[in-house]
């Protein structure tokens, strides 16, 4: 079989074999210091990356063992792939010791024939991935990106790829149906912390809170402690309408062992990488975060951690028309409350106030919503223990 004319489509791979040449380089090295000839391999079917990355660089060092996996797995599922590392290392000693954690192929160490391929392939920053195809689509700009994001379902690296992934996260998203956000080929159940296996078919028809947290996180062990009262009081007051699933970035299998310990409800395992879909899915950027599910499947809210921190259970089924409801209420409240009082408890005057979260100083209960409070000292009263001077 004749040769493809590479000059004739103008691809990537063109250019970087005509680099390689104007060095007098026609081959390749493996980890085993074997020649690997450049004609030796099938470029319509073989997917070939050119990794450019560095010894030195911290991002580097934590990109390639992904990389690795990922390179792995692909040619253990029978994917045509290949990846060529180009060092940017500034000597050889560098090189070699990067080299050797890796199980591809690499271009031999010359600075100068490094220099070219960056300079073509505009290289700003590393680690940087780019892919040599040969059937005219577009590769995706963001590689790293890509890869990071969906792992081995990110192959084969084309711009169509990514599209095709983002419709299945949006249909996840807005599908309605929880065992697809939840479970997984070879995995239908959440886990409780006993370390039992609740089926994710129980979740069906119920209200679901995704709880992104972590054990190492302070506020996440703050809110852990509001969700755990909320959840509680519908337990209590509805019955198991309401389940949470814990959705970790505790940073290994301890931690998060600790972390589900304490809490009540259930959790995605550790291991799974369902974890880093959900964070993609509802575009988690910061912990703790409480998405909520419907009974429906569909999502309620992404701003579940507010919901509860305001409103707590009262706030239950979450509905925008339930939120509205409360805040009614609450308004009716306060236009039945003087906007202030004298306290026969407290010296100065008492202005009424909303409040998020305090403590009564009187019954030193818990309070929320409206309070009386001080602007001259830290002083809050709940409004049913206000007694007033005559």
């Amino acid at each position: 079989m004749s040769k493809p004319d590479y000059q004739a489509t103008n691809l990537p791979l063109w250019d970087f074999l005509t680099i390689l040449a104007s060095e007098g380089v026609d081959f390749l090295l493996s980890g085993e210091e074997d020649k690997v000839t450049l004609s030796s391999f099938d470029y319509e079917k073989t997917t070939i990356c050119l990794f450019f990355s560095a010894n030195w660089c911290r991002p580097c060092q934590s990109f390639t063992p992904k990389l690795v996996q990922l390179y792995n797995m692909l040619r253990t599922m029978g994917k045509e792939l290949e990846i060529v590392f180009i060092s940017l290392d500034h000597d050889e000693d560098g090189f070699n010791a990067h080299f050797e954690t890796m199980p591809w192929l690499t271009v031999p160490f010359d600075v100068n024939l490094h220099k070219k391929l960056r300079e073509r392939f505009h290289v700003v920053r590393i680690p940087f991935l780019v892919p040599l195809n040969l059937d005219g689509q577009s590769v995706e700009e963001d590689l790293i990106g890509l890869i990071e994001d969906f792992g081995e379902d990110a192959f084969p690296f084309t711009k169509k790829r990514r599209e095709e992934l983002k419709a299945i996260d949006d249909s996840k998203r807005q599908g309605g149906k929880i065992n697809q956000l939840l479970a997984r080929p070879g995995r239908d159940y959440v886990v409780a912390s006993d370390g039992g296996k609740v089926l994710v078919s129980k979740l069906i028809g119920k209200t679901v809170g995704l709880y992104f947290g972590a054990h190492w996180c302070p506020p996440c062990r703050a809110f852990t402690a509001q969700l755990v009262e909320a959840y509680n009081q519908l337990l209590s007051s509805r019955g198991d309408c309401f389940e949470v699933v814990l959705v970790s970035s505790d940073r290994d299998q301890k931690e998060f062992d600790v972390n589900i310990s304490g809490m009540p409800w259930l959790a995605l395992p550790f291991e799974d990488r369902t974890r880093q879909d959900l964070c993609r899915i509802f575009n988690i950027k910061a912990i703790p975060a409480l998405v909520l599910i419907g009974p429906d499947g569909k999502p309620i809210s992404t701003n579940g951690k507010n919901i509860i921190t305001l409103y707590g259970a009262k706030a239950f089924p979450f509905t925008q028309s339930s939120i509205e409801e409360i805040e009614e209420s609450l308004r009716k409240e306060g236009d039945s409350l003087p906007t202030q009082i004298q306290d026969i408890k407290h010296q100065h005057v008492l202005k009424l106030d909303m409040a998020k979260s305090y403590v009564c100083n009187y019954c030193e209960r818990q309070g929320k919503f409206w309070a009386f409070s001080c602007d001259a000292c830290d002083y809050d009263l709940h409004p049913t223990c206000v007694e007033e001077a005559s």
